[in-house]
């Protein structure tokens, strides 16, 4: 069970450190270069959202607080099925997959659930100061969770014969997303590279098997 644990302590310690230094030192919407000036593919940019990963809302206020509340069930969900396979010692694939989710889902909950209580409210003219003494900006549950990379590496605009959106520009990467975002996603990829290779080597091992007398 150690190294699951390390690996969910890792990310979220990362994700955590990162989107308290980005509250505290950043104005809401300010950007700067990654790697800096003149590469303008890559940028940490500061950006609150109150809905689902990568900048996507959901449902207004009772949105998030359902959406927050089905995190947390989630979290339970994937925590037992993470206990589970450290138990019935699965492959390390799949812990590793499964221990990155829950990881990822947990480092977005503590946003939505406590920032809200420990920060005043970040603008494009203030920068957030953490225990203010007039209290937080939000309620339990109503905290907004902190994205910061933003990843434009291609940009243009579709041809006017395109359908439906000929003409306008495109941007790829759009989303803004933060360390427990990009834990989610590559444990999901990871989970179902994991499944697909063992169903392929138990379809083999059936192949393999010899059949039963008649």
């Amino acid at each position: 069970m150690k190294r699951p644990i390390l690996i969910i302590l890792a990310v979220l310690l990362a994700d955590q450190l990162l989107k308290f230094w980005v509250k505290l030192n950043f104005f809401l919407g300010e950007s700067v270069p990654l790697f800096g000036q003149g590469h303008t593919w890559a940028y940490l940019q500061f950006v609150e959202n109150r809905g689902m990963a990568f900048g996507l809302e959901f449902g207004g206020d009772t949105g998030k607080i359902s959406l927050t509340l089905f995190r947390m069930v989630a979290v339970v969900g994937i925590g037992y099925l993470l206990w589970r396979a450290v138990k019935h010692k699965r492959s390390n694939g799949l812990v590793v997959s499964l221990a990155l989710i829950f990881a990822g889902a947990m480092g977005n909950i503590v946003d939505s659930a406590v920032y809200g209580l420990i920060f005043d409210a970040s603008t494009p003219f203030q920068k957030a100061v953490l225990f203010p003494v007039d209290g937080g900006y939000a309620s339990f549950l109503h905290g907004a969770v902190v994205d910061m990379f933003y990843f434009p590496i291609l940009q243009g605009h579709f041809p006017a014969w395109f359908p439906l959106w000929g003409g306008e520009e495109y941007i790829f990467f759009r989303p803004v997303f933060n360390i427990a975002d990009a834990a989610i996603s590559v444990g999901v990829v990871m989970l179902i590279l994991v499944q697909n290779s063992e169903e392929r080597r138990a379809r083999k091992a059936r192949m393999a098997s010899p059949a039963p007398d008649a």
